[in-house]
């Protein structure tokens, strides 16, 4: 009777990495923010921009199913309702319907973030692609961009009927040298999609590669006049240089040490507020930028906040005050300070809960395998000391995928394998050993996507 089963054919399962579709194409749109607000708008086609926005609210259900259903992340759920939460607040704060929407906006690409927390970014070969093509066309555009003035530049367009600029061509204090954008909306971004990319790209990268290609990003950087992008890429250069150098057991776990201690960088503006705080700023100086935001880009906001919501200072005054949605929509723009720090910036949203979110990001450091992951945690950590970085929205969606290791299933199951240890025996014993190992520094192996 055997020999007359019918054999059915075996299916084999299509896997759609949904946020790997989001970053891939929130990374596009915004690398390359110039080139695409100029010809969406001329071409009528402005729909288009928002493509990204539609795919991150699959995202979001997705963060929902796995992060909440699936590994039953109780601090998953808590951050979901806290963002929920502060969505109303805004509204509340900001007094009008196109506040809240931008601030919703504003928030999706922190979900696309949190959904690589239990996989690798080097898992996603053809992702590491797009991001290899966006070092190099970003280091190509701001190189273009010297010698040929591109038609987005002063490109004004509208957005839920507040009017943006797409590009703007203008000079640095104390100097000829021209800010440049290339094809990117703004110098900043410009700088920090060089400086992600590389980084990313790096990791599986020769240290010849890293050199050269490092030397082309600091020019092209340095063209970018963005003063903190370059320091934070040369301390990057010179830390992998030192990983490198070392035996290759040692690599990993001196990645994880480097991660680790770039979380001190947090503290960093609220020691230069106490070391200079009332310092005259002299415009056209040197140290103008940074003495502009030790006296008002990080201290304004809090005497602002402290007229209009006292009780902000604890609760936060909800996503997007102090932030875009605030200065483009909202009767309350003339209190809008640019707050400088994303650090700063995200406690003014979401107070103290924001402070206890950050405590277990960094406790879940501790266990991260994922090289990408903490190399992310080392460039963010120090580029945001200065920056913002919630718009373009990739630099918020990269924040979130570095701290992603959050809501992972095998930390949580790590946890309760410790709890269950230690439960049983009375003295400390390590129970979990986490593999972590680095092939030519190349990263730890990819777990499936």
């Amino acid at each position: 009777m055997s020999a007359f089963v019918i054999q059915r054919p075996r299916v084999t399962p299509i896997s759609l990495n949904i946020e790997a579709i989001a970053l891939g194409t929130y990374l596009v749109r915004d690398a390359f923010g110039g080139v695409m607000r100029y010809y969406t708008s001329i071409l009528h086609m402005d729909a288009l921009w928002y493509v990204p926005d539609g795919i991150a609210m699959l995202c979001l259900v997705q963060f929902v199913v796995h992060c909440i259903v699936r590994n039953r992340s109780i601090l998953a759920l808590l951050v979901l309702v806290q963002v929920m939460l502060s969505l109303v607040l805004s509204y509340i704060m900001l007094g009008t319907g196109n506040a809240a929407i931008s601030s919703f906006k504003m928030m999706l690409p922190i979900f696309v973030g949190f959904c690589f927390c239990d996989s690798s970014l080097g898992s996603y070969k053809k992702l590491l692609s797009v991001v290899a093509v966006t070092f190099y066309l970003s280091v190509i555009g701001v190189v273009l961009t010297k010698f040929f003035l591109m038609p987005w530049v002063g490109f004004k367009y509208e957005s839920f009927g507040a009017v943006r600029e797409a590009g703007r061509l203008w000079w640095a204090y104390g100097g000829d040298d021209q800010r440049l954008m290339g094809f990117a909306a703004d110098n900043t971004m410009a700088a920090f999609f060089i400086l992600a990319s590389f980084a990313i790209t790096s990791i599986r990268k020769s240290t010849t590669w890293c050199l050269v290609f490092g030397g082309v990003a600091i020019y092209a950087i340095r063209l970018t006049t963005s003063k903190t992008t370059m320091i934070v890429l040369v301390l990057y250069l010179l830390l992998l240089l030192f990983v490198r150098m070392l035996p290759e057991k040692s690599r990993f776990p001196a990645i994880r040490g480097i991660a680790l201690w770039s979380f001190a960088a947090i503290l960093l503006p609220f020691f230069m507020i106490v070391l200079a705080s009332g310092t005259a700023a002299v415009p056209h100086s040197t140290m103008f930028s940074i003495l502009d935001r030790i006296n008002n880009s990080w201290q304004l906001p809090f005497v602002y906040m402290s007229q209009l919501m006292p009780i902000g200072l604890v609760t936060g005054c909800g996503a997007g005050c102090f932030n875009y949605p605030q200065k483009l929509f909202s009767p309350l723009a003339a209190y809008w300070v640019p707050v400088d720090n994303f650090y700063i910036g995200t406690y003014l949203m979401f107070g103290l809960p924001f402070v206890a979110f950050m405590v277990m990001v960094f406790r879940a450091t501790f266990a991260a395998t994922d090289v990408y992951k903490l190399t992310l945690i080392f460039v963010v950590n120090l580029f945001t000391i200065t920056v913002l970085n919630y718009g373009p929205a990739s630099g918020l969606l990269i924040i979130a995928l570095s701290f992603s290791e959050v809501f992972s299933k095998r930390l949580l199951a790590r946890d309760k394998t410790i709890d269950i240890v230690a439960a049983s025996r009375p003295r400390p014993l390590h129970a979990v050993r986490v593999e972590g190992g680095l092939r030519n520094l190349s990263g730890d192996m990819p777990r499936p996507a």
